[in-house]
């Protein structure tokens, strides 16, 4: 069989074997080629050695053990990996010694997953391990003996969730038994490694399946923990709309969740995380939560440290999960909005629109309702007016220049009471207003 290349990678083979070296396009390129789609990523084996792939693409660089060069393209870099044999793994992360194979064969055998141990050279496929019959059957088969594929490396575990959420393939029997014997290696990875894996699988188109199947496969234990937990707390009860327990409405609003990003899918799955120290059964059997919001923010919080998100992302999922109990009445006041809107944080405003939508939907209620549309019109409006003294149309130059004084804290101070009238609507925000303002105030003698 014969499978054409894209320019690009048949440049890459084609250099190295003018150069007298065998190379191979591999991995998931060619997965997602037999699969007709259009592949993003593209890696290459080689029998050249990092030395000598660097002769022929001499812009590439080389600054690890693994024997991968990188080689910088318009748009992306693409990576050319020596033919290796690995040793026995100790730590389950990584193999104690790599050295370079002699065949494409050898190097197709350490690989993970068959689909992944397919390679062409543009005029043969090999595929050693009937990696495209499991592509047609939409099948995770793990190269080999399963069970050594995952002592090798833990991490291979989440990508077998991660790769059938993404390509909606069904994990092979012996593959999954194998998974389920070795859940508890993952908890040697570093956890920078799990929360990758963990945001390409919420990056997913479905990524509610991804987060059950990690549930049943018991993975979910060593990554989520709190989650697990709130799969045992039931909602259920007089006085209320919800129809799951806790963890299931949690997945089922993740379902929902149209927001591409997944640190926003990662505060929606997280949400009511709180609930499962603040759930109480009161005299007459109705169950409440109260302030589980609070308390799931401070959850969240750990939750980021743990997995190091960045501190930009940690705060925005603190927000999210912390002010996501926003009531909508139609006789909150303007401050009241803008109130929100601050605590949210204006970047997050849409964000938590879209996690309230998951929220309703993920309950079994309807997408929207009468307030809700009123409140997003509301939160257009009142964004058309100032958050802050940045957003004054005028600044402290125009002080300086209108009131002829120097510059001093005394222009901060006249700047925030001017800011102040505008947010309680007592002046608008336009510049002829303001600066009439300005004139109209008297400067405090000798302050600096």
């Amino acid at each position: 069989m014969q499978l054409k290349l894209p320019e690009l990678p048949s440049k890459i083979i084609s250099q190295l074997q003018q150069a007298g070296f065998e190379c191979y396009a591999v991995g998931g390129g060619i997965r997602d080629l037999l699969r007709g789609k259009s592949p993003t990523d593209w890696d290459f084996t080689t029998d050249a050695t990092p030395q000598e792939i660097l002769k022929v693409f001499p812009d590439g660089y080389y600054d690890n053990k693994f024997g991968t060069v990188g080689i910088p393209m318009k748009d992306s870099i693409v990576e050319i990996t020596t033919y290796r044999t690995e040793s026995a793994y100790k730590d389950n992360r990584r193999p104690e010694k790599v050295e370079w194979g002699n065949s494409l064969e050898e190097d197709l055998k350490r690989r993970d997953f068959t689909i992944n141990a397919i390679a062409t050279n543009g005029k043969e496929v090999i595929d050693p391990f009937n990696g495209q019959s499991d592509l047609q059957n939409k099948l995770i088969r793990a190269v080999g003996d399963p069970n050594d594929r995952f002592k090798e490396d833990a991490l291979r575990m989440m990508r077998v969730v991660r790769l059938a959420t993404q390509l909606e393939f069904l994990v092979e029997d012996k593959t999954r038994d194998a998974l389920e014997n070795n859940v508890s290696l993952l908890k040697n990875i570093a956890q920078e490694r799990v929360r990758d894996e963990l945001l390409r699988l919420l990056n997913a188109v479905n990524p509610a399946d991804g987060i059950l199947l990690l549930k049943h496969t018991g993975l979910l234990q060593y990554i989520l923990p709190e989650l697990l937990e709130s799969f045992k707390i039931d909602q259920k009860s007089p006085e209320r709309h919800h129809i799951h327990d806790v963890g299931t409405h949690c997945v089922e609003a993740l379902r929902y969740c149209l927001n591409p990003d997944p640190y926003v899918r990662l505060a929606v799955l997280l949400h009511d995380i709180g609930k499962i120290k603040t759930v109480n059964k009161d005299k007459s059997g109705i169950t409440t939560f109260y302030n589980h919001e609070v308390t799931g923010a401070s959850m969240v919080r750990n939750i980021s440290m743990r997995l190091k998100l960045s501190k930009k992302q940690t705060g925005m999922i603190i927000r999210l999960v912390r002010w996501h109990q926003f009531s909508m009445e139609d006789t909150l006041t303007d401050q009241a909005v803008r109130r929100f809107i601050r605590n949210v944080g204006l970047e997050n405003v849409q964000a938590m629109l879209d996690l309230r939508v998951a929220d309703r939907k993920g309950s079994g209620a309807k997408e929207s309702s009468w307030r809700f549309e009123l409140f997003r019109k509301r939160l257009i409006e009142i964004q058309k007016t100032p958050f802050s003294i940045h957003d004054l149309k005028v600044d402290g130059n125009d002080v300086i220049k209108v009131l002829k004084i120097k510059p001093s804290r005394q222009i901060g101070e006249i700047l925030k009471a001017i800011f102040d009238k505008v947010d309680n609507n007592e002046l608008p925000n336009e510049r002829e207003k303001l600066l009439e303002q300005i004139k109209s105030l008297t400067p405090t003698p000798g302050v600096g």
